[in-house]
């Protein structure tokens, strides 16, 4: 029933919801405005129409119109889930677009290949956790602390990645999330400042809250200003800041449980 329903629609509707979702999927996986125009209307021009995107924080408004007719036309808006990084699905998507013109899929071929490319998963918790776990003890090392600030920083870090993990599985609120893994994070640094454990214990207090750092969106912003995309790149940008006074307001109320005065 589904498959006559899908038939029964517009070629160019088909065409429309196809690339919407290839745009959506972009920007949700952590694309620039810049790059998801290029995917998409290089798939565009093999499927031989022509496209009009408008990008907001969250959402995508897609115009598409049939170059041998320019009358028909179609035009969607997509509400876009919240934004994350998977640098799999921007590949898998761009080698798609480059494959689609160099042996002129068709349709249906470029259907199937996205749908392969969207079921691209993330890597596992595990390997996720120690990731970070030892990327934060690294910079912390980096930053001139000894084995224990780096002790500290991977355990730190590693907690408050579960918590925050936790507080989005349920559905809460990404900021929720941000204060509490930052709060986490920085509560298992300061017990290291405050007992004086570590040779430079403010190193792993600063450097083991950084996987937090929204860094993707911050330099989306930037380049999206660049391009000429300014809605896009604003809403970015604040929501990048918010983002960062959520991971200080976190840090300052494990600091403040400790007292700690000399944190610089």
């Amino acid at each position: 029933m589904k498959s006559e329903i899908q038939q029964e629609k517009p070629q160019i509707e088909m065409y429309n919801e196809l690339l919407l979702d290839i745009g959506s999927t972009l920007m949700v996986a952590g694309a620039h405005c810049g790059r998801i125009d290029r995917n998409i209307k290089r798939i565009a021009d093999v499927l031989e129409v022509d496209i009009e995107t408008f990008y907001s924080f969250n959402g995508i408004i897609l115009t598409t119109k049939m170059r041998n007719n320019p009358s028909e036309t179609a035009t969607h808006h997509k509400r876009l889930p919240s934004h994350g990084v998977h640098f799999g699905i921007l590949n898998g998507i761009s080698l798609l677009s480059w494959q689609a013109v160099s042996e002129n899929f068709n349709y249906n071929q470029i259907t199937k290949e996205f749908n392969k490319i969207k079921k691209l998963s993330h890597h596992k918790r595990l390997q996720i956790l120690l990731g970070v776990g030892v990327a934060c003890a690294s910079l912390c090392i980096l930053a001139k602390g000894d084995a224990v600030d780096a002790a500290f920083a991977f355990v730190g870090s590693i907690l408050g990645l579960i918590v925050r993990q936790e507080i989005s599985k349920r559905n809460f609120n990404v900021m929720i999330a941000i204060v509490g893994g930052a709060f986490v994070t920085s509560f298992i640094a300061s017990i290291n400042v405050y007992y004086g454990i570590g040779a430079l214990p403010e190193k792993a207090l600063a450097t083991s809250v950084l996987y937090l750092v929204p860094g993707v969106q911050l330099v989306n912003a930037v380049i999206d200003l660049i391009e000429g995309y300014v809605s896009t790149a604003i809403a970015r940008g604040f929501y990048s800041g918010f983002l960062l006074l959520c991971i200080a307001l976190g840090m300052a109320i494990s600091i403040l449980i400790f007292g700690i005065n000399n944190f610089y």
